[in-house]
């Protein structure tokens, strides 16, 4: 084989890689990414939402054991924990409002359900002086601040994901490539107050 022929055999595969290295630098990518690095936001909402789930029964049992006569309030924290787990969004169902409106609705209200039972904590001076109970309750603070964290990261992973998806050239790209991919709802803030860590001290 000669300098041309070899030249010419070559030539696909060097348009090919110049073709891939303008494709790679303008863009195309992005979308992809932006709606990975969403996903992935998401899912550490959902390990803060689970692990504020899975501290929920030790911490009913405990305060139970101090406050027999509350048990309607540990009722309502019991309903409320198992509503919340029973409502799940992953990636197949985060781009579906309806879902991520109960989902939300759903947190919330075991937020102010864990809320009043902390209020009634109060009365117990023997239950705020218990190692477990005050343990359950430090992990308790320390979750719901990693809520807001994770919360926090989503929306603006959304924020970059939408943003990109309605601006040229990235608009351009999901027209053409990326239409099956919709503008994605944040995790906005349903109740007063939503946006902070609530106040479990004591």
């Amino acid at each position: 084989m000669n300098v041309r022929q070899s030249l010419r055999s070559s030539w696909p595969v060097m348009a090919l890689l110049l073709l891939s290295s303008l494709l790679s630098g303008c863009g195309i990518n992005n979308i992809p990414t932006l709606d990975e690095q969403a996903k992935a936001a998401w899912g550490q909402v959902q390990n803060q939402y689970q692990r504020r789930a899975d501290l929920i029964p030790n911490l009913v049992e405990t305060v139970k054991g101090y406050a027999k006569h509350e048990q309607e309030t540990l009722t309502a924290v019991i309903e409320a924990r198992a509503k919340a787990t029973s409502i799940q969004v992953d990636a197949s169902t985060l781009d579906n409002p309806e879902k991520l409106k109960q989902f939300q609705q759903a947190q919330d209200q075991l937020t102010g359900a864990l809320s009043r039972l902390m209020v009634v904590s109060e009365r117990y001076p023997d239950l705020k002086a218990n190692q477990n109970f005050l343990a359950l309750q430090s992990q308790l603070e320390g979750t719901e601040n990693r809520i807001a964290v994770a919360r926090r990261d989503f929306i603006l992973a959304v924020q970059k994901y939408n943003t990109e998806i309605r601006t040229f050239p990235g608009r351009l790209w999901h027209s053409v490539m990326y239409s099956n991919l919709p503008v994605r709802e944040t995790f906005e803030a349903t109740s007063p107050d939503a946006d902070k860590a609530p106040e479990v001290k004591f």
